[in-house]
């Protein structure tokens, strides 16, 4: 009965000793990768739709913790955290997509809670002046924000122009040409929202603007589209919009190749053309402003201030054509007959010979 005593002893002191040199096995793999003199920050990018399991290995991989199946098995089960780490602050691991910054000096914890937090790294985004749907979706998509395809759906769809009152089948000319600072893998529609309140929110600094109903604001965005296109010198804006406005006024086409451009690349899908062919001024298509009077139905790419201020506060003048004069500038000479017209065309031409 001794000896059994005695074997029962040694095997319940083996079984502690296991126990404990386990838990300080378990401890140690829990440990920072680093001290706090050699702290190294490591950037993280975690897509959205990544698993924990990949998560984990990923960190491994990057130097972040000493084992990617304690790193797994402590976030799925956070019994393991009350353990190693009590003085810790409970809290639920939730993975979210998005950029990081983790430091090798975090314990597995800490980490946990930095992909919890939502705090990423923040993406700036510029979208120039006068850029259209898709040109903006291939921005998007190449700093990975969202997909462009998602991207342009959303903005042609029936949905976002309900949302918004656009008269029109897209939200061409209302995404405002800004720089902004997103993160990865959001979703293509808050995206799009962000940047059509903020045009909603930039207007009221333009006069007269914001105060316009629907229909005269989509009229508007529709001209100043058009200038944006056509205008390089920020004082030339106005005129070129009092030349559109005077045509439009007596019936005339806009005759803008901004708009046959647009047709050749958003609608048809053609790479940008050198030059705008004859051909290409006879399209059947209803943005063609060579061959239809009036504005086209929708914007043809989304102006930034300028442009929208000189489609709304647009000064009187007489003129009824313009003819660059300095591509080199992008400066324009304005005429107000047909005649004086073709005389400074032909000058511009014998000029460039």
């Amino acid at each position: 009965m001794k000896k059994l005593r005695t074997i029962l002893l040694i095997i319940l002191f083996l079984l502690l000793a296991g126990v404990i040199s386990f838990y300080f096995y378990i401890k140690n793999l829990s440990k920072p990768i680093s001290s706090d003199q050699n702290v190294i920050d490591v950037r993280v990018e975690i897509p959205s739709g990544m698993s924990v399991s990949k998560v984990s290995k990923l960190l491994k991989q990057e130097g972040l913790i000493r084992s990617d199946k304690l790193f797994y098995y402590s976030a799925r089960f956070p019994q393991i955290n009350k353990i190693f780490f009590p003085d810790e602050e409970e809290f639920t691991f939730t993975l979210r997509s998005g950029i990081y910054h983790i430091q090798n000096n975090m314990n597995i914890v800490q980490i946990q809670k930095n992909l919890s937090s939502g705090q990423q790294e923040y993406i700036r985004v510029s979208i120039p002046e006068g850029y259209t749907i898709s040109q903006i979706a291939y921005v998007l998509e190449e700093n990975k924000i969202c997909s462009a395809l998602d991207f342009i759906q959303i903005c042609k769809s029936g949905k976002m122009c309900l949302q918004y009152n656009i008269p029109g089948d897209s939200c061409e000319g209302y995404l405002f040409p800004d720089t902004y600072f997103l993160t990865a893998g959001m979703n293509a529609e808050s995206v799009a929202i962000i940047m059509i309140n903020n045009f909603f929110e930039k207007i009221k600094s333009v006069p007269n603007l914001s105060e316009m109903n629907d229909e005269d604001l989509f009229y508007t965005v529709r001209l100043a589209s058009v200038v944006e296109k056509e205008y390089a010198v920020a004082d030339e804006a106005p005129i070129i919009a009092s030349v559109f406005k005077n045509r439009l006024r007596r019936n005339i086409g806009l005759y803008s190749c901004a708009t046959i451009v647009y047709i050749l690349t958003e609608i048809e899908g053609r790479p940008h053309p050198d030059r705008i062919l004859i051909e290409d001024t006879k399209i059947d298509n209803p943005y063609n402003t060579y061959k239809w009077a009036g504005l086209p139905p929708g914007a043809i790419s989304n102006p930034g201030l300028i442009a929208l201020d000189a489609a709304t506060n647009t000064p009187k003048t007489n003129y009824y054509f313009f003819q660059v004069v300095d591509a080199e500038q992008g400066r324009h000479v304005f005429t107000s007959s047909f005649e004086d017209h073709v005389e400074n065309h032909l000058t511009v031409t014998k000029r460039a010979k």
